[in-house]
């Protein structure tokens, strides 16, 4: 069942199945590419993930490719195995590759890429994961994207797609396109450079979904990138530089979503960091003064953006809680990261979300940062028992992984403390919250140690994680 509406402001929207596709689906050429555009997640979360979306949109508007949307719980294809050009694999996490070997698995894909003769697809991935560190990986894949995969995945992918059409051989093809910049060919070329795209338009949500994570909600790219950079923080540096898209191009896309839904999302490393993100804020909280049912969110805020005027507007728009990234207990530590913000601006903070109205908030920190003391973490007590004997009957939550050290950030070369002293920490940390009933969760120790591996290996863990996954996957197998 399908519906299809045009609205003034150009775009065309296309109901189907519980989902909303805001742009025109392009109707294929007969001799198009196929493509399977692979998510190692289930479907609610691929639904959420905004990169993912937007890419395939690239290619589903393109004549000339045929893609179809697989994740791990796709029970079946519309596009035949036997008539699969290429797969493409978004990575966003460490622990993907299980989801992607489970996935060749299942369609009797050879893992590695020397396995594959000219019958299989070619098989390619992007995502953090592999900007942040390839070699993992490049026995895997055939090709790999790195940086923004925006303009450059569908050119290739139809290259892809037309050189197989005339029969070209698997090598032949990748040095087609080894020279394309982000294009790197680990059989052909020994490094690439990152690619960095213009923000010259707003990246939103082109398919609204029910069954997504966060259901019937478009999400908008508001900035990329961070310019904090904290010594440990990925998201910062392969993200460089921070970049903004014009506040028209951004109400633009407002004004699209909130053409098929209420539910809006503010999304980027550093939101508040958009120039003009006030003027955003005021642009919606005037719809809201008018009689529009909005609800918007953000993931987090900027300590500097905790002022009563924003925070005040996002109570308006429905927000309950906020999550506020401290990263360390102390400010010694939180220099030591390059975490700039003093304990007064904390509170000051805190104060501000009592005040206009939002019901809690979430601490994001870490523990087993390089130099970190038992006085680091009594600082995190200390402040706990500030905010709790301030604000009694306001929600605060703590929220801890451990430090994983990643490619491409300053401290990726620092080790990590053992997972004894890990779980030590953990323990004394939880107990004390507790005490003062705070809620408490921390990642596992264990599970960050293979993250840490897995972010900063080469070629030589290829085999590793092929045996990991034919050994289960599980904390054992690793």
């Amino acid at each position: 069942m399908k519906n299809k509406t045009t609205h003034g402001n150009g775009h065309i929207l296309i109901s189907t199945n519980n989902e909303i596709f805001l742009y025109e689906r392009k109707p294929k050429d007969k001799n198009c590419t196929n493509i399977w555009f692979y998510f190692p997640g289930p479907e609610s979360f691929a639904m959420s993930s905004l990169g993912y979306l937007w890419l395939f949109k690239e290619l589903d508007i393109n004549s000339e490719i045929n893609a179809e949307r697989v994740y791990s719980d796709t029970k079946t294809t519309r596009i035949m195995s036997k008539d699969v050009d290429a797969i493409g694999v978004s990575m966003s996490f460490d622990m993907d590759f299980l989801g992607v070997f489970k996935f060749l698995e299942k369609y009797k894909i050879p893992f590695k890429s020397k396995d594959r003769n000219e019958n299989y697809p070619l098989i390619y991935a992007g995502g953090p994961v592999i900007t942040a560190n390839p070699e993992p990986y490049a026995e895997i894949f055939d090709f790999m994207i790195i940086g923004d995969g925006e303009g450059i995945n569908a050119k290739v992918t139809n290259i892809v797609g037309k050189l197989r059409a005339k029969g070209e051989t698997k090598t032949n093809i990748l040095n087609q396109i080894k020279d394309y910049e982000g294009v790197y060919v680990p059989e052909l070329t020994k490094n690439t450079i990152k690619r960095t795209q213009k923000l010259t338009q707003c990246i939103y949500t082109p398919i609204i979904s029910s069954r997504a994570y966060f259901p019937d909600t478009f999400i908008i790219e508001v900035e990329r990138g961070c310019a904090n950079r904290c010594g440990f923080c990925l998201a910062s540096y392969i993200n460089l530089p921070i970049r903004f898209p014009e506040f028209d191009e951004i109400v633009s896309a407002i004004e699209l979503g909130l053409t098929k839904t209420n539910k809006l999302a503010l999304l980027g490393a550093q939101v508040t960091a958009h120039p003009q993100f006030k003027d955003i804020c005021k642009y919606i909280e005037n719809k809201i003064d008018n009689g529009e049912n909005i609800q918007m969110g953000i993931s987090s805020l900027r300590i500097d953006a905790f002022t009563p005027e924003i925070v005040s507007i996002l109570v308006k728009a429905g927000q309950k809680n906020l999550t506020l990234a401290i990263e360390a207990g102390s400010e010694r530590l939180r220099k030591v990261v390059n975490k700039n913000i003093t304990e007064e601006q904390i509170l000051n903070a805190i104060d501000t979300a009592v005040t206009c109205g939002l019901k809690g908030i979430k601490i994001y920190g870490m523990l087993g940062i390089p130099s970190e003391t038992k006085a680091d973490i009594d600082e995190i007590i200390k402040l706990a028992k500030k905010i709790k004997n301030k604000h009694k009957g306001f929600s605060l939550s703590f929220g801890f992984s451990t430090f994983v050290p990643k490619a491409n950030t300053p401290f990726q070369w620092f080790g990590r403390d053992n997972e004894k002293s890990l779980n030590e920490k953990e323990k004394y940390l939880t107990k004390e919250l507790h005490k003062i009933g705070v809620q408490v969760n921390v990642s596992s120790a264990k599970w960050d140690y293979y993250q840490a591996v897995l972010s900063r290996g080469d070629r030589n863990l290829t085999d590793y994680i092929i045996e990991v996954y034919k050994q289960g996957g599980k904390s054992g197998a690793f």
